[in-house]
C-alpha cells in the first residue's frame, strides 16, 4: 500500500502519523509512505533526521487572523492545493491520511477532487476544527477518545497510534525516585517558570529526586540557571528529549501539558500524571483530556491559572511521597490505554483503499 500522511505542524499532530507509518512498513515491507507538511512544522526538523520522505506545502493556519490576512491564507490554501494535486500525481496513493493540523487540509481537498480516498485521524477529545471541515470528505473518521464518536457520522474508534516503545513500558515504576517535567515538543514556558519556582520548596527531596526536564529551545539556559541557583543536585535539563518512551520508563511522575498523544502516552505506559492543560487551546481541548484522566483517578490536574511554585511544590511532593497512590494512578492509567491503535489505523487505510492485507 502507498500512504501519505498529511498533516503536522506539531509534535501532537506529526507523531500518531509517524506511527502509522512504522506500523505499516513492519506489517508490508513492500509499502511505501510519504509526508506533506510545511517547513515551519515540526516537521520539518524530525522527519529528515528519521529518514521519512517529506514534501511541504506553503500554508498557514487560518484561526486567530485579521480578515485581510484569513484573504491571503485563502489564497495560500489554493495555491497549496495545487501543490497538493502535483504530490498526488507524482506519489500516486492508494489513501490520504489526514492526521490534523492546517498542512492536512490542502492534501485532503486535493485527494478529493482526484478522487484519492481519504481517512482522517483525530487526537483530542474534541476534535479540531481542520478534521471537523474535512470529515465530509473522509471515507472514515480514526478516533482516539470514546467522547469523540459523535462528532462524526463515519467514526471508528481506534485510539491513538504511538511510536514504537511506548507499548512496552514495563508496568513496575523504577527504583530510583524520578519526576519527568515537560510542556510538549516545544516546552511550555508556565510550566518551567512554575518547576523552577518550586523547587526551593522542595528541598527535602533534593539529593534524592531525580528530575528529567524538557525545557523547549527558548527557555533552556533560563531553566538550567534556576536549577543551579536552587542548588539542586540530580537534575538532566535538555530543550529536546529524543527518547521520550526512555524517559516514561524512567519516570515515577510526570508533570506535563495534556495535549493528546501525551495523554496516550501516559495511559499506554501506565505513569500517574500532573496535568496542566494549556488554556489557549483549540475549543479547550486539552481541559477536556485531562478531565478524561482526572475524573478516572488517573491523573490530577490543575488549571494554569491557578498554577504557583508553592502549590505544584506541595502536590508533586505529596505524590511523591505515597508510593502507593502512585502505583494506584499508574494501574488506572494504564487500565485507560488502547494499545495496538496504530495497527487498527493501519486496517482502516487498507480497507478504505481496496487492499485489505499486508502484501
Amino acid at each position: 500500500m502507498r500512504l501519505l500522511l498529511a498533516g503536522g505542524g506539531t509534535g501532537g499532530h506529526l507523531f500518531p502519523a509517524i506511527a502509522v507509518a512504522e506500523q505499516l512498513m513492519a506489517e508490508d515491507d513492500k509499502s511505501e509512505v510519504l509526508f506533506v507538511g510545511t517547513a515551519r512544522g515540526i516537521e520539518a526538523r524530525v522527519l529528515p533526521k528519521m529518514g521519512l520522505p517529506l514534501e511541504l506545502v506553503d500554508i498557514r493556519g487560518f484561526s486567530g487572523r485579521s480578515i485581510p490576512a484569513k484573504f491571503g491564507v485563502m489564497m495560500k490554501l489554493v495555491k497549496s492545493v495545487m501543490q497538493g494535486m502535483n504530490i498526488l500525481k507524482s506519489f500516486a496513493p492508494d489513501v490520504v491520511l489526514g492526521v490534523g493540523g492546517y498542512a492536512s487540509a490542502p492534501m485532503v481537498l486535493a485527494a478529493s477532487l482526484k478522487g484519492v480516498p481519504v481517512v482522517l485521524q483525530e487526537q483530542n477529545a474534541i476534535a479540531g476544527m481542520t478534521n471537523r471541515l474535512l470529515g465530509r470528505w473522509a471515507k472514515k473518521v480514526c478516533v482516539a477518545f470514546d467522547e469523540t464518536t459523535g462528532e462524526f457520522s463515519n467514526a471508528e474508534l481506534t485510539g491513538n497510534p504511538l511510536r514504537k516503545g511506548f507499548e512496552e513500558c514495563p508496568d513496575e515504576l523504577p527504583s530510583e525516585p524520578t519526576l519527568l517535567v515537560f510542556g510538549g515538543s516545544r516546552g511550555a514556558r508556565a510550566i518551567n517558570e512554575a518547576v523552577v519556582a518550586a523547587l526551593p520548596a522542595m528541598q527535602q527531596l533534593n539529593g534524592k529526586l531525580n528530575i528529567i526536564h524538557q525545557t523547549g529551545d527558548e527557555d533552556l539556559e533560563t531553566v538550567q540557571g534556576g536549577y543551579r541557583k536552587a542548588g539542586w543536585q540530580k537534575a538532566e535539563i535538555v530543550p529536546f528529549i529524543d527518547d521520550m518512551a526512555g524517559a516514561y520508563r524512567q519516570a515515577h511522575l510526570v508533570v506535563c501539558r495534556a495535549g493528546a498523544t501525551t495523554v496516550a502516552e501516559l495511559t499506554a505506559c501506565g505513569r500517574p500524571a500532573i496535568l496542566i492543560p494549556y488554556p489557549h487551546a483549540a475549543n479547550d481541548h486539552q481541559a477536556a483530556n485531562a478531565r478524561a484522566l482526572a475524573v478516572k483517578g488517573a491523573a490530577m490536574m490543575l488549571d494554569q491559572a491557578e498554577l504557583t511554585g508553592e502549590r505544584l511544590a506541595a502536590v508533586t511532593g505529596r505524590l511523591l511521597e505515597n508510593g502507593t497512590e502512585l502505583v494506584r494512578m499508574g494501574r488506572i492509567a494504564r487500565s485507560l490505554g488502547q494499545k495496538g491503535a496504530a495497527g487498527r489505523v493501519v486496517e482502516i487505510c487498507r480497507q478504505v483503499s481496496g487492499r485489505k492485507e499486508a502484501a
